[in-house]
């Protein structure tokens, strides 16, 4: 019964390319037309498995082997995933469960939040050395020029944010979700900015301490291993990078509710996010279970729907659209040329899972509605200039010096 409803289902998707298919009784489908990208499965509870769940039955037999893709095309099966499946809106039977799941996955109270950002930054730090930039920035980097490195995008994109924040010497700023501490050191040390750093993950926040002592800026910068809710301060700029995603929707308007109560009346946030340019939908069961326990990609309209009811000023929005998806490729390739430091530190059904995941979310902002998404925020409408004219100020300028 589970074959006869995969094949079916198959026919019935994939319209784009061409997807050729070993059974685990040995016999061949095939489906779509033009060149395939062939796929074997050796399991034979996956036909059951990819009906109920695609995505996270498919992701689980990549990582287990069970599932092995001609010349290792991982990049041709989830290009096809994406052109033919409604990604965001399920496929069979989770696709009637999905609804009820969602609010129950992005529940994240401060104790809950701590676990889920656990699961994933908490990973060994030797992980992360393998594909990240010099400062460790794990968010999207800001192409300015598309031959630029990694290491300047990232640079690019710390400085915009802080242009963004009108930032000025021994102004107090708040960096929710500080990572490893780039962004806090950055403004402190090249703008003069007093920063309090604020992160879930034991291994993030040990590391950034560590990084701002041997910068000797313990005098400007304060790292905590605390929930943002438990700040009771007011700070004159606030700051988010790839936090957001992990607030969970039941937990918008908490989130900027906390943002309005710590600005201060004519003070400035930037919360950087990636988005999705689409409706509302879901989070991957896959990603959900291996990658960001938790985690959601809002739409525009949930973001702005919760700024709206917290009586903040929207006072400029930016969508980066490719930016994402070629810090991605960067990543991938990065770690790819260390998959064997990777594999001394994990196992091979992790590296597969990794692999996987930078793979699909690069292809999920190449081939499918996902983006980044920067709203600039205030509490008074005259705390920033009316046209984004001092943005641009110099740019020149100042690009070519950090290019030198």
């Amino acid at each position: 019964m589970w074959t006869a409803l995969f094949l079916r289902m198959m026919r019935q998707l994939i319209k784009r390319g061409a997807l050729e298919i070993t059974m685990p009784d040995g016999t061949q489908e095939r489906f779509g037309s033009g060149d395939p990208v062939r796929i074997t499965l050796t399991d034979p509870s996956l036909p059951r498995r990819i009906v109920m769940s695609p995505e996270l039955g498919v992701g689980e037999a990549y990582m287990d082997g069970t599932l092995t893709i001609e010349n290792d095309d991982l990049y041709g099966l989830i290009s096809i995933g994406i052109r033919n499946f409604s990604l965001g809106q399920g496929h069979g039977v989770e696709r009637h469960i999905g609804p009820w799941l969602k609010r129950f996955h992005q529940f994240n109270p401060v104790g809950r939040a701590k676990d889920n950002v656990a699961h994933h930054y908490d990973l060994s730090g030797a992980l992360y050395d393998l594909f990240l930039d010099e400062d460790k920035q794990y968010s999207c980097a800001y192409f300015r020029d598309p031959l630029m490195s990694l290491e300047d995008a990232q640079r690019a994109k710390k400085r915009h944010i802080a242009d963004k924040l009108l930032i000025e010497p021994d102004m107090r700023a708040l960096d929710i979700g500080c990572g490893w501490g780039g962004m806090a050191l950055t403004l402190a040390r090249d703008y003069g900015a007093r920063v309090t750093g604020v992160t879930l993950s034991e291994e993030q926040h040990a590391v950034a301490v560590q990084r701002v002592k041997d910068a000797g800026l313990e005098n400007r910068i304060d790292i905590r291993l605390q929930d943002y809710r438990e700040l009771n301060k007011r700070f004159d700029r606030i700051v988010s990078v790839g936090m957001f995603e992990h607030v969970g929707v039941p937990h918008y308007r908490e989130y900027f509710d906390h943002v309005r109560k710590k600005l201060r009346r004519d003070g400035v946030a930037l919360i950087h996010t990636i988005g999705r340019a689409a409706p509302p939908s879901r989070t991957s069961p896959w990603v959900n279970k291996y990658i960001f326990p938790g985690g959601y990609v809002p739409s525009m309209s949930e973001a702005l729907k919760a700024i709206e009811k917290e009586r903040l000023w929207v006072t400029d929005v930016e969508v980066w659209r490719l930016h994402y998806a070629e810090t991605l490729k960067h990543w991938h390739d990065r770690f790819m040329e260390n998959i064997e430091a990777a594999r001394a530190l994990y196992d091979e059904r992790f590296c597969r899972m990794w692999r996987f995941y930078l793979v699909a979310s690069e292809l999920t902002f190449r081939l499918h509605r996902q983006c980044v998404f920067q709203f600039q925020i205030t509490r008074e409408q005259s705390s920033v200039p009316l046209t984004r004219d001092y943005l641009y100020q110099d740019e020149a300028n100042r690009f070519r010096t950090a290019a030198q």
